[in-house]
């Protein structure tokens, strides 16, 4: 995922969009969105992400976030993939209830084969369209887009019903990710 992002402004507020190789619809499981969002808890913690507002999908995430003072942002997303990727990976292999995993595994590995920087498998497609959000209308209008999300998907009828997504703390919940800042 050696990948040039164009994240322009190092101190900038960015909306990114992630999805898995072929849209699989990884993130239909619980093991998989926790450890998703362990790892998002780890950046946040440890690498300096901060993290405004986001949603896990079934094949992909959705994410506003900002990098502290000296950290590049397209270095914290790469890294967040990365990890992910091997990660979740191995805990599709690993998993005795996945019913799916040899059909994943194989998409994933053959996406893998065709880029010559990686070793098995390619997870993550490499784009994520970074937009650098600055104004209050687009960060309302991202942070709604997000939080609609899985309403619009039919998943949910409200956005804070749904467990993966920053929704719950804007309506003044206790969301599953620590530490979301609020910037509505």
């Amino acid at each position: 995922m050696s990948r040039n992002y164009n994240f322009l402004n190092p101190d900038g507020i960015y909306f990114v969009s992630f999805s898995t190789v072929d849209w699989v619809d990884v993130f239909t499981r619980r093991v998989y969105c926790d450890l998703f969002l362990e790892s998002m808890e780890y950046c946040r913690v440890n690498k300096g992400l901060t993290i405004y507002a986001w949603c896990i999908m079934t094949n992909h995430v959705h994410l506003i976030f900002s990098a502290e003072s000296g950290r590049k942002p397209g270095d914290l997303i790469g890294d967040l993939k990365r990890f992910t990727s091997r990660a979740l990976i191995n805990a599709i292999e690993t998993n005795p209830q996945e019913s799916r995993s040899e059909w994943m595994l194989s998409i994933f590995r053959k996406a893998g084969k065709t880029r010559s920087n990686l070793k098995n498998f390619q997870f993550w497609q490499h784009d994520n369209h970074p937009i650098e959000i600055s104004r209050n209308y687009e960060i309302n209008q991202k942070v709604d887009y997000i939080h609609m999300n899985p309403v619009k998907s039919g998943i949910v009828a409200l956005p804070e019903h749904y467990l993966y997504s920053s929704a719950i703390d804007y309506a003044g919940g206790l969301g599953l990710m620590k530490g979301v800042v609020l910037i509505c």
